[in-house]
């Protein structure tokens, strides 16, 4: 297949890129506000977590089938339309607030319905970058990328946490109303160009085909299923913590929304330190030794919140530095494995399935994180999910094949090898009868 990304693909790339911050920014305000709304009105981590259960379970239903759609339709009417549904929703729950209903479970419908229009848009937005991104840049603008969005989520949360203090909620919402708009203009005004994969002429693919069809690209890389079951017992064992951390925060150390923003602002701008040293480095070696060992030193992060004095915020933030810098090395590293083992036409059903599996398990984690939390405690519950992700990165790489990726071939270089072999066994046996 034909690289299609060129300069100009890439330049209209970074003009989407520019303008999608501004929604993000948005979104990352409400999507504060709310959380903390739910803390503070209900103070129960059992809501917190069905909270982020039904945020989840959008992501495991609907984005296998949005992967198979944006390989089919158009990427850029998927995203608009995804985008102006979100402006949609955010615009009823500004009325619900302004009319003063104070409905705990409508915010959480509302919230599960903004969660599956994300979900929606995600495989179509990033099968983006391959198809605009020159194959020589993916790995820096994928650093670039997740610069960008920590850069997003430190300042989102600050401004959330300021706002929250000198305006109604409702007034909030309209914020991310008006980023909407402002990301909707360069969303119209650049081509994103349109893969198709190579069909016979007159047959189509069948959602369920195309679907079985990614499967079996997966199964076809060695070490691809085992890695992205990596991502998946990662986000798992991580989830309690990022469930119940507003609880943490709140009520374990009598800690407000500016001291959760200043947790999130610190973490996000180690983050950018480790995107920039990303998008600044051209080429990485040992891709996913670096994956094993980020996860492990991530977590290893989380025992300065388990044996932090009560209120020291400060020990937190040194102690979770590394970790954070560490993160959006490994899901560049991550993501650009993907990106370059799997052809262009096949991505977005690829993208989508690996957000499936490595997400498939982490609702189950919100949805116990509560009610583990009260049977524990919230400090042991982090201390034993904090253990288990030093252990499990060091497990997968000993008895699967994910080391085999730091070798592997893309799967047109499988196939092509495959068809070698047949031509070279059919020539043997013709030699033979002759």
């Amino acid at each position: 297949m034909d690289d299609i990304a060129n300069k100009k693909t890439f330049r209209h790339y970074l003009y989407f890129l520019f303008g999608q911050q501004f929604s993000l920014l948005g979104s990352m305000i409400v999507g504060f506000v709310i959380t903390w709304w739910l803390t503070v009105e209900t103070g129960s981590v059992v809501i917190l977590s069905i909270s982020v259960f039904l945020m989840f379970i959008p992501q495991i239903i609907i984005t296998p089938i949005s992967g198979v759609i944006s390989d089919r339709w158009s990427r850029k009417a998927i995203i608009a339309i995804s985008d102006s549904l979100q402006a949609v929703v955010t615009f009823i729950l500004f009325c619900f607030f302004l009319l003063d209903i104070p409905n705990v479970w409508f915010v959480l419908g509302i919230n599960t319905f903004r969660a599956a229009l994300f979900a929606f848009q995600l495989p179509a937005v990033s099968a983006l970058i391959p198809a605009m991104v020159p194959k020589e840049k993916l790995s820096r603008i994928n650093g670039v990328n997740f610069l960008f969005s920590s850069l997003v989520f430190s300042i989102g949360p600050m401004v959330a946490a300021v706002l929250y203090e000198f305006f109604s909620i409702e007034k909030i919402m309209l914020l991310d109303i008006s980023t909407f708009i402002i990301a909707l203009i360069p969303l119209l005004l650049i081509k994103i160009p349109s893969i198709r994969s190579i069909r016979e002429e007159g047959t189509k693919n069948s959602f369920t085909k195309d679907f079985k069809e990614g499967i079996s690209v997966i199964k076809a890389i060695p070490g691809l299923f085992a890695m992205i079951a990596f991502a998946m017992i990662w986000n798992f064992v991580n989830r309690p913590f990022n469930v119940l951390l507003p609880y943490f925060v709140k009520f374990i150390h009598n800690g407000t929304a500016f001291d959760l923003a200043i947790l999130i602002f610190s973490f996000q701008v180690a983050n950018m330190i480790g995107a920039l040293i990303m998008s600044i480095k051209k080429e990485w070696k040992h891709k996913i030794k670096i994956n094993i060992i980020g996860a492990s030193l991530f977590f290893a992060g989380q025992f300065a919140f388990i044996f932090a004095p009560k209120g020291n915020f400060l020990f937190m933030i040194v102690g979770y530095i590394p970790g954070a810098i560490v993160l959006p090395i490994t899901v560049a590293l991550y993501l650009e494995i993907l990106q370059t083992k799997v052809s262009k036409d096949k991505i977005g059903r690829i993208m989508s399935i690996d957000h499936m599996i490595s997400m498939a398990i982490a609702p189950i984690g919100a949805l116990i994180a509560g009610p583990l939390a009260e049977l524990l405690g919230v400090v042991y519950l982090f201390y034993i999910c904090a253990s288990l992700g030093l252990i499990f990165p060091l497990l997968i790489w000993l008895l699967t094949k994910i080391r085999y990726l730091e070798y592997g071939k893309e799967i047109e270089e499988i196939k092509e090898d495959e068809e070698l072999i047949e031509i070279s066994e059919l020539s043997e046996i013709v030699e033979t009868i002759e």
